[in-house]
């Protein structure tokens, strides 16, 4: 059984694409479908994906982010934001309130795979992490942002870090693989020094163009993390076809591309073993138990 959080598989058990594979990539322009977004607000549906940010009457009630289809126009970050700030959530991670405080910046493709469709480039022009807020509410600007169910982003990262942006993984004592100001022993293990950081674990071997912020600041690590899943879900990770996969890669799949963030393959076994998880962590809702407040993270597995 593989662990996840801080024991996660290891590096020569993984194909090396892992959750986020990112070398270069050319350009070209997303195509998109004139599909308008919408949330549950208070139990009516709202639109949010159009021209103008909905209006919400009552702050008290929250607007709840579904997933949109592939090729769906989605919502601005500011947009995102004025919809989150309507009903803020509070803080269940004091240990976070420095990274949930620093914005990203603007990057290029090289944050997606390289065999990704050039389409991808509209995605890559998105990226930048910029929001502030709690935990909870950096979480739900992603989701909306990128247009996934934002409970499955919950459960998601409760899987990947328990929401704890401060979370190391992916330990192993090559030196090169270390990211800058994270040599071998540095961080707490002799001889060893982490690959993934923060909520999302992302990598820094695959993620290089987001160093540092994908470890400083949460909304950077979720906004690189679902950025390459609508890239998988628009059907612009063509590459999957070309690795080990249970089935052939196709867009507008959730669960194959949320196995896919883990195993960096389609539907084999260690991707369906960790979509299977985060199924199990929504179907608990997790987020809302009382012993989510408590850390550290208890043991996931995989297996």
């Amino acid at each position: 059984m593989t662990a996840l959080g801080r024991h996660r598989m290891k590096r020569a058990d993984r194909v090396r694409i892992g959750r986020i594979g990112r070398i270069g990539m050319a350009a070209v322009v997303l195509i998109g479908v004139a599909v308008v977004g919408t949330a549950v607000v208070g139990g009516a549906i709202v639109r949010y994906g159009g021209p103008k940010a909905p209006s919400v009457a009552a702050k008290s009630k929250t607007v709840y982010f579904r997933t949109l289809p592939p090729g769906a126009k989605l919502p601005s970050g500011a947009t995102c934001a004025r919809l989150v700030a309507q009903s803020p959530s509070p803080e269940n991670r004091p240990a976070n309130k420095s990274f949930n405080a620093t914005v990203g910046y603007p990057v290029g493709p090289g944050v997606f795979p390289p065999g990704d469709s050039k389409k991808v480039h509209a995605l890559a022009a998105r990226v930048n992490g910029d929001f502030t807020g709690s935990t909870e509410d950096i979480l739900r600007w992603a989701a909306c942002k990128w247009g996934i169910d934002q409970d499955i982003v919950f459960a998601q990262a409760a899987v990947e870090s328990w929401w704890d942006q401060t979370q190391l993984g992916d330990w192993q004592s090559d030196a090169g693989l270390c990211a800058p100001g994270h040599g071998l022993g540095k961080d707490g293990k002799p001889g060893e020094c982490p690959e993934s950081f923060g909520i999302l674990q992302n990598k820094y071997l695959y993620e290089k163009d987001g160093w540092p912020y994908i470890s400083t600041s949460t909304a950077m690590n979720v906004d690189v993390a679902y950025g390459i899943w609508r890239s998988c879900y628009d059907g612009y990770e063509v590459w999957l076809n070309n690795q080990p996969h249970g089935k052939k890669y196709k867009a507008g799949d959730v669960w194959g591309c949320i196995g896919r963030w883990y195993a960096g393959s389609w539907y084999t076994p260690a991707a369906n073993r960790y979509s299977a998880l985060v199924k199990k962590y929504l179907r608990e809702r997790i987020w809302t138990k009382p012993s989510f407040n408590k850390l550290p993270q208890p043991p996931a597995t995989v297996g």
